[in-house]
């Protein structure tokens, strides 16, 4: 189940939302907000799964109260105007609906959800897990500890190890759900890496972005969702 939150200053645009869902009883609506200042109050004091989330509202923009969702919680957009996808994405959403929302197109966005935590302790791989890779004519069993980035290339993840680059046919969603966040953490959308792979930061071009520059010289995006998280990651205490 999904404790969910839908954030729109329309209350028709509310009320069809709520309509939709009803067809989807994973997703259960304990709470509505007419502006981003009140969603904000809702998130601080709120444990959600799920936020639906338009963009254009008075005040607080949607994408200006994404960057202030907690990073366990996911969030899909809900807007009339597709002019603000790059940006939505940017923040990792989970998807972008385009109002009117179309009915298959709601199934689908909700299939690309990770799933909601059931109050079990989470099940990570240990770090001398072995993974059978292959590198050129080569099979190799690399344990996770010697990985130092996943990076997701269409239906495949890149795997960087000290040994080259290989491949393994998995979504980065499905490789995060069994790496411990304490070892391992989420630059963005296309890349997770490995925190004590880390040799330093730099900020990006974007604003609010910031490089993560490994030990072996790679050099990865960081997005403006991830940044400050990254930055306490290296805070002093």
């Amino acid at each position: 189940m999904y404790n969910c939150l839908i954030v729109d200053d329309e209350r028709l645009a509310r009320s069809e939302l709520k309509r939709l869902l009803k067809a989807h009883p994973q997703c259960v609506i304990t709470a509505e907000s007419q502006s981003g200042e009140e969603a904000l109050q809702q998130l601080a004091s709120t444990n959600f799964d799920l936020v639906f989330l338009d963009i254009q509202m008075p005040g607080l923009t949607g994408l200006q109260l994404a960057e202030h969702i907690p990073v366990n919680t996911q969030f899909i957009f809900c807007t009339a105007f597709n002019s603000f996808a790059l940006d939505a994405f940017e923040l990792n959403a989970v998807d972008y609906l385009l109002k009117p929302i179309a009915t298959e197109r709601l199934a689908k966005a909700l299939q690309k959800l990770r799933p909601a935590n059931a109050g079990a302790a989470p099940h990570f791989l240990a770090e001398q897990h072995g993974i059978l890779l292959k590198f050129g004519d080569n099979q190799r069993v690399v344990r996770l500890n010697e990985i130092s980035r996943f990076e997701s290339i269409g239906n495949h993840a890149a795997v960087y190890t000290p040994y080259g680059k290989s491949f393994i046919h998995s979504s980065l969603a499905r490789i995060e759900q069994k790496l411990d966040p304490a070892l391992f953490f989420k630059a963005s959308r296309a890349d997770i890496v490995r925190i004590n792979a880390i040799s330093h930061i730099e900020p990006a071009i974007a604003d609010g972005g910031l490089i993560a520059i490994l030990q072996d010289g790679q050099q990865v995006e960081v997005s403006r969702r991830q940044a400050q998280q990254l930055k306490q990651q290296f805070s002093t205490f």
